[in-house]
């Protein structure tokens, strides 16, 4: 025998229906419910207040906060080495660089270095993987972009001075100690450091092929002590 599948199995608008509650006298007059409403905002009219007057009055966000990627400036320069490491590591494609080299002892450096704020979503995955530590989130959060070429920051208007990012600097050292279990120990002169200070005997003006013969000689020298595992 086939079910009417038009003629419902249980309608809840009829009285026969048990899983269906009787409301009270006062349920249905909504009277009670009304006046605990009132009462409950009566009570919030002197509970403490945690809203903001913005922009009269603005957040301090904690170190841990990560907002607008900045560019570390230490002693009137970048920190930045144009490694590219955090353009590959940006999920939107939101960073772009180009490297240059020079005759300091830090040999390359950005000469144009870009931020889509547009496309930036927040991540921090550029500063987990910077290893000098020039980018950063700073906790520059009230942004505003009257069109989409004020939305590209350029490295002039990314750079900021390393005296003003003491604190997310000071937390990162401290992330990294934790997740790395000794004490992070960075270099904080600038990253005046080259691949030429790898050996002690290096000439910048050696051919490629001496440059070779030079590694295989500084190769061969015993080392000083032994490493067990």
């Amino acid at each position: 025998m086939q079910n009417n599948l038009e003629t419902p199995v249980a309608n809840p608008l009829t009285e026969d229906f048990q899983r269906e509650r009787k409301l009270s006298f006062l349920e249905r007059i909504y009277l009670p419910e009304i006046f605990k409403g009132l009462w409950y905002t009566f009570k919030q009219m002197f509970a403490p207040t945690f809203t903001m007057n913005y922009p009269e009055e603005k957040w301090d966000p904690p170190s841990i906060f990560r907002g607008r990627p900045v560019l570390v400036e230490d002693e009137g320069q970048e920190r930045c080495v144009a490694c590219g490491l955090c353009a590959r590591a940006c999920p939107p494609l939101a960073i772009s660089m180009q490297a240059s080299e020079s005759e300091d002892p830090k040999e390359r450096y950005p000469e144009k270095f870009e931020i889509n704020m547009l496309r930036c979503i927040y991540c921090g995955f550029c500063e987990e993987v910077c290893p000098e530590e020039a980018i950063v989130m700073s906790k520059d959060y009230d942004i505003v972009f009257e069109s989409r070429e004020d939305a590209i920051y350029d490295k002039q208007r990314l750079l900021v001075p390393k005296e003003d990012l003491k604190e997310r600097l000071d937390y990162l050292h401290d992330y990294r100690n934790n997740q790395f279990g000794q004490f992070w120990n960075f270099n904080e002169d600038n990253n005046i450091h080259s691949v030429r200070d790898r050996d002690r005997d290096w000439n910048t003006g050696l051919s490629l092929v001496d440059m070779l013969e030079q590694q295989k000689k500084n190769d061969a020298i015993k080392a000083s002590s032994n490493w067990s595992l």
